[in-house]
């Protein structure tokens, strides 16, 4: 099991000294990885009367990779994007950004995905949101085809790359590709299809593990060996005073054999950036003593 941490991305502020030291404080506590979260507008809910989505316009969200360009200078701890929302984005613009986040950080990258829910996002980048979900696996063929050939011949629905390459090349070819999203079949069956590993939203005891039954059973199917399916869990014990909470989750994603990644957050318990900083080393002291 390797332990690692969110960023408390809306509560940790702008200052970029209070995120490195959140950061800092992780790695010198012992956790192995950092992951952030991503969206690139949040919507102005006083004219969005039905809004429903996790966040909006009040809530503050780092650029990943620009984040993670400049964190690649403070930490070896592994960066992880948990996740980028893909089908916004241009295919080849993110496997540049990831493979130049790569060679910074020395092989030290895991890009997580997803199609994401926000579809004020992706009218404002130009993107269709209904054909989200084709244009994504689309987009996870041929960002590995970029990470591990030096020219690419490639001729699909939504992208077209004619003789041409990426260069600096990451140091991993390929980028080790996780995607998150929910326990809809669909989803799952992609995952088990196409992914290196499955950042999850739920949890042991709450339909995770039926989840993950049907990644792997998508994973054998396709033909790939379901043991090299990575799982990366969340722990969020959000106001818990103490660190009962925290042992009770830890101990809860501990007996489940698949996990191989454990994320902790912080996160929803009103903390500032100094109490976000204080909470990383409690936790680093209940899991690693």
């Amino acid at each position: 099991m390797r332990y690692g941490l969110i960023l408390p991305q809306t509560e940790i502020g702008p200052d970029p000294d209070d995120v490195v030291a959140f950061v800092n404080a992780g790695e010198e506590s012992g956790f192995e990885f950092v992951v952030v979260y991503d969206h690139v507008l949040g919507a102005d809910t006083s004219v969005r009367p039905r809004w429903d989505g996790y966040y909006d316009v009040n809530d503050q969200f780092h650029e990943p990779m620009v984040l993670y360009g400049f964190l690649a200078a403070h930490t070896r701890m592994e960066l992880v994007t948990g996740v980028l929302i893909l089908p916004q984005r241009q295919t080849a613009l993110v496997a540049k950004q990831a493979a130049q986040v790569d060679v910074l950080t020395r092989g030290n990258f895991r890009l997580g995905v997803g199609i994401g829910w926000n579809a004020v996002e992706y009218e404002a980048l130009g993107v269709d949101f209904a054909t989200r979900g084709e244009r994504y696996e689309e987009q996870i063929e041929l960002l590995r085809l970029l990470w591990t050939q030096d020219v690419v011949d490639f001729d699909g629905r939504f992208d077209k790359v004619e003789a041409a390459g990426i260069l600096p090349s990451p140091v991993r070819r390929p980028i080790p590709l996780w995607m998150g999203g929910g326990t809809a079949r669909r989803v799952l069956e992609r995952i088990g299809r196409l992914a290196d590993g499955w950042i999850a939203r739920s949890a042991p005891g709450l339909g995770l593990e039926e989840a993950w039954a049907v990644i792997v059973g998508a994973a054998r199917e396709a033909g790939r060996d379901a043991n090299q399916v990575g799982l990366q869990g969340l722990v969020e014990p959000r106001e818990d005073p103490g660190e009962e909470r925290l042992r009770r989750q830890l101990e809860r994603w501990g007996q489940f054999e698949p996990t191989t990644h454990l994320a902790i957050s912080g996160l929803h318990a009103g903390r500032g950036p100094r109490e976000h900083v204080e909470y990383v080393k409690r936790a680093g002291g209940v899991i690693f003593g």
